[in-house]
């Protein structure tokens, strides 16, 4: 598509309209284009009632910046990344001026000012809707995009709805939404970023402004999707790649990626609001071992602490959190805290006393100290805005760490206050130049995660991983911690609802997510948390998490066959943390989430948004989980294109196939993609735990080639930033018929020996290992134990698996090949 000349006749309409920037209206638009002036890659513009910088930031990110009056300092808690030298060609006329790098171009008209994205072969990317641009009522900014035929738009973070939100509008103002509905907006969360999808291109816009923003992707009208905000300037990051993959790479290029969390953070999660006294957490403990339940970590919600009073410790329940914590290492548990920013009011109390010496506090501007109602009564809040606060919280974090707890778990973070309506007029430090609660509230949290994550780590000694979680944050938030959906519900819809809550954080930059696995608020059925355990065993962080005055939520709780289907969900992730591990290098590396919405790979198959099939997802590179209510009993499922292996049996499916299939209780339909290459070591019940010495490599036959990078650390420190770590690239080439590990990298050592290399669809018999004849053992695998028969006519139900081939080979550090 070439840019159309509707801009052209549009002009002529505008200049012949009444103008409507009255002060009856208080709406002005950007107007035309009085002056630019070409700084190296900069355009700076001024039109009649704005100034604008276009800036090329990479050769495939543009951003734009305007104002009414004249731009004011650049500050971003989001954005981290600088401008890169590029080559730019710029040029202009009376008419237009014209940007173009190796990978896009710039078009902006002049009378009105207007912009236009386009391929370097001239498609239309993205356009400012002719005739409407950018414009203010009041302070409220917006700019309005033509919706291109057949557009779909995703991402956005935290947001309900569907993935494809053509149609639909949200608004961005973190919420304390205590067991929200399946479709209710806003959320915890603010990531002002989404994806276009037209015609064969795909684009990201990042909007980078904190204050309250409100996205309409063709709500109410069928001419144009728009980005606006309350307040301050209209500032934007136009992205564009040829793979919908690049394109979130470059969004977590400029607002940061995950480090690799602490390996512990990736096992089994058991939660509880809340598990006290100490000797409940010990049974619980217990209980997960006896019953051969892997397990990492257990969670502490709000009644650990003395009147729910922040860094403190209710003495009467736990006596003794030192030996808590030590005692449940011992059995291979890490414990992980609750922790809310409300400081009570209470002089005497150390806390409080401290923060208010420090001056740390947000205030009113009359300079006292904003006080809001939360757990401990009337409470003063950290200013995570100004760097004493967040000195402030660092050395009160130290006491969690002496006392042995390994996990901060952030909440009541956007901020949160009984009655949900902080004053606008709260004043913050704001990095010293000063800013209201309407400017703040949507970055509070992500600044208190900042602070959380940088104080534990200093507190942890300054190598030594800490793992955060949060409820809520801003864009640039997976710098910091792993991100859970908040207070849901045990109903199928909110299951599955957080299937795409979390495949549209993936796609905004944010690959470390969870959901509370089996429902917050009321009581899951036997089916619906048998289920729920099992898409839980594939989301990135696997918690269990349920409500005080709820029926217990341990996998024990649902009766022996729930028990049964749960730990062999659980036996698979802990089997699967090598490829688990090695895909959260990935999105370190780029970005890439770990829990992927089918668009990010099939981006142009229209089936993938297709609301009945919009919740499959790919779980890393290899797997394709199919997600259904427990009350389904046949799903329709999509299969992409290429072959897909079932999980469990092998059988092979051909892509590009709707079916229909029976749906049991016992197992989640899971397949395998072609030419994948899975990583996976023996059983065990903790990660302080050491498996076997053998490293499985599972190969699935196919006719496209794949890599993966299997990758290793000590799962615990910073080393690896060092060179510290063990890596090696697998490869499988389909027309040569080879199957090759590179050259492993890093000054580590493997933790496995040996590699046993697992050879499904394979009938070859003429294996050779480099070059040369190796005879193939016969094989069984099988991932699953068979559930029992709960009646008179047997033990248990068939084993399910399927014959293989297989070899073992030493784990050395030099290149190796396995033909066929």
């Amino acid at each position: 598509m070439k840019i159309a000349n509707r801009y052209v006749a549009l002009a002529v309409i505008s200049a012949a309209c009444i103008q409507v920037g009255s002060a009856q209206t208080h709406l002005k638009r950007v107007g035309k284009v009085t002056g630019a002036t070409v700084n190296n890659q900069e355009v700076d513009i001024k039109t009649e009632n704005a100034f604008i910088k276009v800036a090329v930031y990479s050769p495939n990110v543009i951003r734009v910046r305007m104002d009414k009056q004249q731009l004011g300092e650049d500050f971003s808690y989001a954005v981290v990344a600088k401008p890169q030298t590029t080559k730019v060609t710029v040029t202009q006329n009376d008419n237009e001026i014209n940007l173009a790098t190796d990978s896009l171009k710039v078009n902006i008209r002049k009378n009105p000012y207007a912009i236009t994205f386009t391929t370097l072969a001239g498609e239309v990317i993205n356009q400012d809707e002719a005739g409407l641009s950018t414009s203010w009522v009041s302070e409220n900014v917006t700019t309005y995009k033509h919706m291109q035929d057949g557009e779909h738009f995703i991402g956005l973070g935290e947001k309900t709805g569907p993935l494809d939100r053509r149609g639909n509008a949200y608004t961005n103002w973190n919420s304390d939404v205590f067991a929200y509905s399946a479709g209710q907006d806003p959320l915890y969360s603010t990531i002002p970023f989404y994806i276009g999808v037209h015609h064969n291109v795909q684009y990201g816009i990042f909007m980078d402004n904190t204050w309250q923003s409100d996205f309409n992707f063709g709500a109410s009208n069928n001419r144009f999707s728009s980005f606006a905000a309350k307040g301050g300037e209209m500032n934007y990051y136009f992205m564009y790649s040829s793979h919908l993959a690049d394109v979130i790479a470059s969004y977590t290029w400029l607002t940061g990626r995950i480090k690799m969390p602490p390996l512990w953070s990736l096992g089994y999660q058991q939660n509880r609001y809340s598990y006290y006294p100490d000797t409940e957490v010990y049974r619980v403990a217990n209980t997960l071992r006896e019953k051969k339940i892997p397990a990492d970590g257990i969670t502490l919600d709000i009644h650990y602490m003395d009147k729910y009073k922040v860094f403190t410790w209710d003495k009467s329940r736990f006596p003794d959190p030192q030996g808590l914590t030590r005692k449940l290492k011992d059995m291979g548990f890490k414990v992980t805290l609750i922790v809310d920013p409300g400081v009570k009011e209470e002089k005497g109390y150390g806390v409080y006393d401290r923060g208010v010496a420090a001056d740390i506090f947000a205030k009113y501007p009359d300079s006292t100290n904003y006080t809001g109602q939360v757990w401990p009564g009337w409470c003063n809040f950290p200013d995570f805005t100004n760097p004493k606060g967040r000195e402030f919280w660092a050395k009160e974090l130290k006491a969690y760490a002496a006392d042995g707890v390994s996990g901060i778990w952030n909440d009541m973070n956007e901020f949160s206050t009984w009655g949900q309506k902080a004053p606008d007029n709260i004043f913050f430090n704001y990095e010293g130049k000063g800013a209201s609660h309407l400017q703040i509230h949507n970055v509070y949290g992500l600044e208190m995660i900042r602070s959380s994550y940088e104080g534990y780590r200093a507190a942890l000694g300054g190598n030594k991983r800490p793992f955060v979680l949060t409820r809520s944050g801003y864009a640039g938030l997976q710098r910091f911690a792993a991100m859970w959906t908040g207070d849901n519900r045990a109903e199928d819809s909110h299951m599955m609802a957080g299937v795409r809550l979390m495949n549209s954080l993936g796609l905004s930059g944010v690959p470390y997510t969870g959901m509370d696995v089996g429902g917050f608020t009321g009581g899951a059925s036997p089916a619906l948390y048998a289920r729920w355990m099992q898409i839980g065993a594939f989301n990135p962080y696997m918690r269990n998490h349920t409500q005080i005055n709820t029926k217990s939520s341990e996998p024990w709780a649902y009766g022996e066959e729930v028990l049964e289907i749960t730990r062999n969900y659980i036996n698979l992730r802990y089997k699967l943390l090598p490829y688990l591990y090695s895909s959260f290098y990935e999105a370190k590396e780029n970005g890439k989430p770990v829990m992927r919405s089918l668009a990010i790979d099939y981006t142009h198959d229209e089936n993938v948004y297709s609301g009945t099939y919009e919740n499959q997802y790919m779980f890393g590179q290899a797997f394709l989980v199919l997600p259904f209510d427990s009350q389904t009993a046949i799903g329709r499922v999509y299969f992409p294109a290429g072959k897909w292996y079932d999980m469990y049996t092998g059988a092979v499916q051909q892509g590009n196939t709707k079916l229909s299939i029976e749906l049991v209780m016992s197992k989640l339909p899971v397949y395998v993609k072609e030419s994948s290459i899975i990583p996976m070591q023996s059983l065990i019940q903790t990660t302080a735990e050491k498996p076997t010495d053998t490293l499985t490599i599972h190969v699935y036959r196919g006719d496209i080639n794949n890599k993966f990078v299997y990758y290793e650390d000590d799962g615990e420190s910073y080393d690896y930033e060092k060179g510290d770590f063990y890596k090696r690239t697998i490869t499988y080439d389909a027309g040569k018929k080879a199957i090759t590990f590179g050259k492993a990298e890093g000054s580590s050592k493997s933790k496995f020996n040996n590699i046993k290399v697992i050879l499904h669809g394979f009938n070859a018999t003429a294996i050779k290992l480099n070059g040369k004849q190796f005879k193939a053992a016969d094989d069984f695998s099988a991932l699953m134990v068979p559930i029992s028969r709960f009646d008179p006519t047997g033990l248990s139900n068939p084993v399910e698996g399927e014959n293989v081939k297989s070899l073992t080979v030493k784990n050395s550090d030099g290149q190796f090949a396995i033909t066929y």
